[in-house]
């Protein structure tokens, strides 16, 4: 049934370098009422959509013209959402020129059925796009070196700006009160600092070895996943200063402050879901979810927790106030990036 419906299509040019016009469409699905959970399948270009009432997939939209989409970010309003594509398989890590030497792309879809609004190519590769604090433009990554952050305009998805930051920049995120952005570079062990407003670099911070992502914690801090360091470094945004680097002794793939105040970070080695004291880093548990352990979003009540397994095709639900897997849930190959709508 689902195939039977039009593809939502969009003619795209490239932003320069050569790139030749080409379509990029999506195949949408019937609405998910309520609160869903949008699952990216690298492996198979499409997005598992979740209903996050039965903890069932409810429909899977199909993604065409493109390959590897990687992380997804979903609008304040949680009307459309933004879906980067890298165009390389990043499962077996981001360091040692992981990325692909050709473009990027960035997806605007409905939050609703998955129907394609807007793309644009990109000439280099990007990590995330995810929008600004006041939702008028769409910040992404430009994987080089050095590389850049590029502003679009959410309307139109023109360049307003481009700012030069670090060595092969992965995930572009605002800190929870929207004062600054934060740019992983992860060739070049920092994070830079921008304004939100005007892109300008206020600042860079030197971190662990192979910065992924500085996530923001619902405490107000930054928590940059250091890959090959084997480490989250602590930043705080009103001083942004580093306060605290916590050794792991294993690979993280993201980490986050959940609800009950425990610092969360999965082990994509050994396909787990580690909990940590967020002052201390001392370690207070783990528990395995499935090989390839690498995103998680809460559900918005913060009673459960999706994480998606890149090397077993599933999302784990876990039950926050119990720390224990209640769901596993079949979704496409090397699922990655994850949001809640």
């Amino acid at each position: 049934m689902m195939k039977a419906r039009l593809a939502a299509v969009v003619v795209l040019g490239a932003c320069g370098g050569g790139h030749e016009t080409e379509e990029i469409a999506s195949v949408p699905i019937d609405p998910v009422a309520g609160e869903a959970v949008f699952v990216v399948n690298g492996g198979d270009n499409s997005i598992s959509v979740i209903d996050a009432a039965r903890d069932e997939v409810a429909g899977t939209i199909e993604l065409l013209g493109i390959d590897y989409p990687h992380h997804i970010y979903a609008s304040a309003d949680r009307t459309s959402l933004l879906v980067a594509v890298p165009g390389s398989d990043l499962s077996g890590g981001h360091g040692g020129g992981g990325h692909a030497s050709g473009g990027g792309a960035v997806l605007v879809l409905d939050a609703e059925t998955g129907a394609l609004r807007a793309a644009r190519r990109l000439d280099k590769p990007n990590h995330n796009a995810t929008y600004s604090p006041d939702g008028s433009g769409i910040w992404t990554s430009q994987v080089a070196s050095p590389g850049q952050v590029l502003i679009l305009d959410a309307a139109t998805l023109a360049t307003r700006t481009t700012t030069t930051v670090g060595d092969e920049p992965a995930e572009v995120t605002f800190s929870a009160s929207g004062t600054y952005a934060f740019v992983a570079n992860t060739a070049s062990d920092n994070v830079t600092i921008l304004d939100p407003e005007t892109g300008a670099v206020v600042d860079t911070k030197s971190v662990g070895d192979a910065p992924v992502g500085a996530w923001p914690g619902v405490d107000g801090r930054m928590y940059v996943d250091n890959e090959a360091g084997k480490s989250v470094s602590v930043i705080d945004p009103a001083t942004r200063a580093v306060v605290a680097t916590l050794p792991l002794g294993f690979t993280p793939a993201l980490a986050a402050i959940a609800p009950s105040g425990q610092l969360w970070v999965t082990d994509t080695e050994n396909g787990k879901m580690v909990f940590l004291d967020a002052a201390t880093g001392a370690r207070l548990g783990d528990l395995v979810t499935a090989a390839g352990a690498h995103a998680f979003a809460f559900s918005r009540d913060g009673t459960k927790a999706y994480v998606t397994n890149q090397k077993a095709a599933s999302v784990t639900v876990i039950d926050v106030a119990t720390r224990s897997v209640t769901k596993t849930i079949a979704v496409g190959t090397k699922p990655n990036g994850i949001v809640v709508r």
